[in-house]
């Protein structure tokens, strides 16, 4: 005998109890450092990337660091951790899909790590769907790293995907850095 009630699809929650796996928490706008610094307190591992920039007037020289995606803390926790994280004053909450926690890779956050270590440049901005080749870096901070080739103008526009954050990166990479990949070897195919 049916119900009549849709079968409910089971989320999941990819929290382990002894693994630590990292995570994306909504912060308030403008208080991410704020929010690290909370977590930190609490024996929380959390990691926000900042990128640098200089402004200089004819008197003053002033140094500040902005995060990279706005409102955005990464955190890399285990099942015990997840409460005291959202216990945390700014925390929204996690970024999910369909209800489940977005994950993010190991190499994803190393990435960021690489990218806001070499480049003050780079913009970030929701992923939209674009045709392009598949290209490799092959020299810098950032060799080995894999995405898509935008346009050709003058100089290449590098666009790095991070698929479980839902957010892409331009930067200017020199046409001598870059090599194009076959297909078996992309993975953006």
């Amino acid at each position: 005998m049916s119900s009549g009630l849709t079968t409910y699809q089971q989320k999941e929650n990819r929290l382990d109890e002894k693994e630590y796996r990292w995570f994306v928490i909504y912060t308030k706008y403008k208080t991410e450092k704020y929010v690290v610094d909370k977590l930190k307190r609490k024996g929380i591992n959390a990691y926000l990337p900042l990128l640098r920039y200089t402004k200089k007037w004819t008197r003053k020289i002033k140094h500040y660091e902005v995060p990279l995606i706005n409102c955005y803390v990464f955190v890399h926790i285990t099942k015990q951790e997840y409460v005291q994280v959202l216990e945390t004053e700014y925390v929204s909450g996690f970024l999910k899909n369909r209800g489940n926690l977005n994950e993010v890779r190991e190499e994803e956050i190393e990435m960021m790590r690489k990218i806001v270590g070499e480049k003050n440049d780079v913009i970030g901005e929701a992923i939209t769907f674009e045709p392009g080749k598949p290209v490799e870096i092959i020299s810098g901070n950032l060799t080995g790293l894999k995405g898509k080739l935008l346009e050709k103008q003058g100089k290449k526009e590098f666009l790095v995907e991070l698929d479980s954050v839902g957010w892409q990166f331009r930067m200017v990479i020199e046409e001598g850095s870059l090599r194009t990949l076959g297909m078996k070897e992309s993975h953006f195919t």
